[in-house]
Protein backbone atom coordinates (compact mmCIF):
# COMPACT_ATOMS: atom_id res chain seq x y z
CA UNK A 1 0.00 0.00 0.00
CA UNK A 2 1.12 3.56 -0.84
CA UNK A 3 1.67 6.11 1.30
CA UNK A 4 -1.16 8.95 0.57
CA UNK A 5 1.24 11.19 2.10
CA UNK A 6 4.46 10.27 0.23
CA UNK A 7 6.39 12.99 -1.97
CA UNK A 8 4.52 16.06 -0.80
CA UNK A 9 6.47 18.38 0.87
CA UNK A 10 5.15 20.33 3.77
CA UNK A 11 6.14 23.84 4.69
CA UNK A 12 6.13 25.08 8.12
CA UNK A 13 3.64 27.39 8.36
CA UNK A 14 4.35 30.35 11.01
CA UNK A 15 2.08 33.11 11.43
CA UNK A 16 3.44 36.66 11.96
CA UNK A 17 1.13 38.61 14.56
CA UNK A 18 1.46 42.60 13.46
CA UNK A 19 -0.45 44.36 16.03
CA UNK A 20 -2.14 47.96 14.55
CA UNK A 21 -2.66 50.82 16.63
CA UNK A 22 -4.51 53.77 15.56
CA UNK A 23 -6.62 56.04 17.73
CA UNK A 24 -8.65 59.21 16.33
CA UNK A 25 -8.62 61.61 18.88
CA UNK A 26 -10.20 64.75 16.99
CA UNK A 27 -11.68 65.76 13.62
CA UNK A 28 -10.50 68.68 11.78
CA UNK A 29 -13.64 70.81 13.32
CA UNK A 30 -12.92 69.40 17.37
CA UNK A 31 -8.88 70.65 16.26
CA UNK A 32 -10.43 74.25 15.24
CA UNK A 33 -12.38 74.67 17.94
CA UNK A 34 -10.14 73.03 20.27
CA UNK A 35 -7.12 75.67 19.20
CA UNK A 36 -8.95 78.92 17.96
CA UNK A 37 -12.74 78.80 20.37
CA UNK A 38 -16.19 78.04 19.39
CA UNK A 39 -16.82 81.99 17.73
CA UNK A 40 -13.82 81.76 15.27
CA UNK A 41 -14.74 81.25 11.33
CA UNK A 42 -12.85 78.65 9.22
CA UNK A 43 -12.23 79.36 5.92
CA UNK A 44 -10.34 76.29 4.00
CA UNK A 45 -7.38 77.73 1.89
CA UNK A 46 -5.83 75.09 0.73
CA UNK A 47 -2.07 76.09 -0.30
CA UNK A 48 -0.47 74.54 -3.90
CA UNK A 49 2.71 74.06 -3.59
CA UNK A 50 5.39 74.31 -6.82
CA UNK A 51 8.42 72.44 -6.83
CA UNK A 52 10.50 75.67 -5.91
CA UNK A 53 8.29 76.61 -2.88
CA UNK A 54 8.79 72.76 -1.47
CA UNK A 55 12.28 73.39 -2.52
CA UNK A 56 12.18 77.06 -0.37
CA UNK A 57 10.60 75.38 2.42
CA UNK A 58 13.00 72.45 3.00
CA UNK A 59 15.95 74.83 2.90
CA UNK A 60 14.40 77.29 5.33
CA UNK A 61 12.80 74.52 7.67
CA UNK A 62 15.80 71.52 7.76
CA UNK A 63 12.56 69.19 6.89
CA UNK A 64 11.15 68.86 3.38
CA UNK A 65 7.09 69.18 2.61
CA UNK A 66 6.08 66.01 1.06
CA UNK A 67 3.07 66.72 -0.10
CA UNK A 68 1.87 69.48 -3.26
CA UNK A 69 -1.34 70.44 -1.60
CA UNK A 70 -0.77 71.64 2.28
CA UNK A 71 -4.52 71.50 4.28
CA UNK A 72 -4.48 75.38 5.59
CA UNK A 73 -7.76 77.11 6.86
CA UNK A 74 -7.79 81.02 7.54
CA UNK A 75 -9.36 81.61 11.06
CA UNK A 76 -10.84 84.87 11.30
CA UNK A 77 -12.50 86.46 14.34
CA UNK A 78 -16.15 87.20 14.84
CA UNK A 79 -15.45 91.19 13.52
CA UNK A 80 -14.42 89.51 10.32
CA UNK A 81 -10.46 90.12 10.87
CA UNK A 82 -7.73 87.42 10.05
CA UNK A 83 -6.69 85.80 13.40
CA UNK A 84 -4.17 83.42 12.17
CA UNK A 85 -4.05 80.17 10.10
CA UNK A 86 -4.66 76.68 10.77
CA UNK A 87 -3.08 73.44 9.56
CA UNK A 88 -3.60 69.91 9.42
CA UNK A 89 -0.71 67.58 8.66
CA UNK A 90 1.15 64.07 8.89
CA UNK A 91 4.63 63.73 10.29
CA UNK A 92 5.93 60.08 10.67
CA UNK A 93 6.21 58.77 14.48
CA UNK A 94 8.79 55.53 14.55
CA UNK A 95 6.19 53.75 11.50
CA UNK A 96 3.10 54.79 11.07
CA UNK A 97 1.90 58.51 10.31
CA UNK A 98 1.03 60.96 13.53
CA UNK A 99 -2.03 63.40 12.15
CA UNK A 100 -1.65 66.89 13.63
CA UNK A 101 -3.35 70.35 13.65
CA UNK A 102 -1.73 73.38 14.60
CA UNK A 103 -2.75 77.22 14.77
CA UNK A 104 -0.63 79.95 14.49
CA UNK A 105 -1.31 83.52 14.70
CA UNK A 106 -0.97 86.75 12.51
CA UNK A 107 2.31 87.52 14.25
CA UNK A 108 3.54 83.93 13.37
CA UNK A 109 3.62 82.51 16.54
CA UNK A 110 1.74 78.90 17.56
CA UNK A 111 -1.22 78.96 19.79
CA UNK A 112 -1.93 75.58 19.93
CA UNK A 113 -1.42 71.96 18.82
CA UNK A 114 -3.56 69.39 18.51
CA UNK A 115 -2.77 65.07 17.94
CA UNK A 116 -5.82 64.39 16.07
CA UNK A 117 -4.96 60.28 15.26
CA UNK A 118 -1.81 58.64 16.40
CA UNK A 119 -0.65 54.95 15.14
CA UNK A 120 1.82 53.96 16.67
CA UNK A 121 2.01 51.22 19.55
CA UNK A 122 3.76 53.69 21.79
CA UNK A 123 4.50 57.04 22.00
CA UNK A 124 1.16 58.34 22.37
CA UNK A 125 2.15 60.54 25.57
CA UNK A 126 2.47 63.46 22.64
CA UNK A 127 -0.97 63.75 22.88
CA UNK A 128 -0.62 65.23 26.97
CA UNK A 129 -1.76 68.62 27.10
CA UNK A 130 1.51 69.25 29.25
CA UNK A 131 3.82 68.40 26.26
CA UNK A 132 1.75 70.01 23.43
CA UNK A 133 1.50 73.34 25.43
CA UNK A 134 5.18 73.72 25.22
CA UNK A 135 4.68 74.81 21.60
CA UNK A 136 2.90 77.40 22.65
CA UNK A 137 4.29 80.85 21.76
CA UNK A 138 7.42 79.09 19.59
CA UNK A 139 8.24 81.16 16.48
CA UNK A 140 10.59 80.80 13.91
CA UNK A 141 13.50 82.50 16.05
CA UNK A 142 12.92 79.53 18.67
CA UNK A 143 15.70 77.21 18.41
CA UNK A 144 13.55 74.16 17.73
CA UNK A 145 15.67 71.30 19.01
CA UNK A 146 14.22 68.46 21.18
CA UNK A 147 15.48 69.09 25.16
CA UNK A 148 16.31 72.76 24.19
CA UNK A 149 12.65 74.26 24.29
CA UNK A 150 10.46 71.25 23.89
CA UNK A 151 10.95 68.16 26.21
CA UNK A 152 11.81 64.77 24.63
CA UNK A 153 9.46 61.61 25.98
CA UNK A 154 11.23 58.19 26.41
CA UNK A 155 10.15 55.51 24.23
CA UNK A 156 8.48 58.41 21.48
CA UNK A 157 11.79 60.40 20.69
CA UNK A 158 10.90 59.94 16.89
CA UNK A 159 7.57 61.48 17.70
CA UNK A 160 8.39 64.56 19.28
CA UNK A 161 11.28 65.25 17.19
CA UNK A 162 9.31 64.75 14.28
CA UNK A 163 6.30 66.95 15.47
CA UNK A 164 8.95 69.33 16.45
CA UNK A 165 10.12 69.44 12.99
CA UNK A 166 6.60 69.62 11.06
CA UNK A 167 5.48 72.37 13.73
CA UNK A 168 8.64 74.46 11.96
CA UNK A 169 8.09 73.77 8.53
CA UNK A 170 4.18 74.77 8.84
CA UNK A 171 5.80 78.31 10.54
CA UNK A 172 8.16 78.31 8.11
CA UNK A 173 5.36 77.92 5.31
CA UNK A 174 3.56 80.70 7.05
CA UNK A 175 6.24 82.67 7.23
CA UNK A 176 7.12 82.28 3.21
CA UNK A 177 3.86 82.46 1.54
CA UNK A 178 1.11 83.41 4.26
CA UNK A 179 2.60 86.52 6.18
CA UNK A 180 0.75 89.43 5.15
Amino acid sequence: MRDPLAGLWFVPLSVISVSAYCADYLTVSQAQKAIFGEQAIFLESPLELSNDQRKAIKKAAGTRQRQQTQAAWQVMGADGKLVGWFFVDDVIGKHEYISYALGVSVAGEILGMEIMSYRESHGDEVREASWREKFVGKHLGDPFKLDEDVPNISGATLSCRNLLDGAKRLLVIYDLYLQQ
